[in-house]
């Protein structure tokens, strides 16, 4: 895992551009990114459909209470961001400016930003149960850190 970032994901890199500044890595829940593997999942869990909102709430409130505890104990607080034109970056580099760029977690922010959701439907002509995708809004946080040897990294959490 001490292998440069390129030698290690090598197979997997077409190109490399030089003086790039930043790196986007995504990723998600193979079995709850969409409205049928979430479907799947209650289903298999024997979860009514139409029980999902309770199913889901116990985890969001656990993604809260880990995001405060982790900037609690890293000695910053959630800055919750209600403008769609502040730009998240300026505000964590003014917080590095204040604390050094030292590795560990900068601040975290929160925001509410689109997202995909399910909604719970009952076909009544196929007279099946299941979650159709809707869009919403949903509460996200971005964990701002400095890694040793990436850097300025974030990650965002939907809730």
């Amino acid at each position: 895992m001490n292998a440069p970032l390129l030698e290690r994901y090598a197979d997997r890199i077409a190109g490399v551009l030089t003086c790039y500044d930043r790196i986007v890595i995504t990723g998600t829940l193979p079995g709850a990114c969409h409205a049928a593997g979430m479907t799947s999942f209650l289903n298999a869990h024997r979860i009514r459909i139409f029980d999902y909102p309770r199913f889901a709430e116990p985890l969001r409130d656990r993604i809260r209470a880990n995001a405060e505890k982790l900037a609690t104990s890293a000695g910053t607080k959630i800055e919750y961001i209600a403008k769609a034109h502040v730009r998240k970056e300026s505000i964590v580099a003014a917080v590095i400016q204040e604390r050094g760029d030292h590795p560990g977690l900068v601040h975290v922010i929160s925001t509410m930003e689109a997202c995909s959701s399910y909604r719970s439907w009952h076909d009544k002509r196929t007279h099946e149960t299941f979650l159709r995708p809707t869009p919403g809004k949903c509460l996200h946080y971005y964990f701002y850190f400095i890694d040793p040897k990436l850097g300025l990294v974030y990650l965002r959490v939907p809730t």
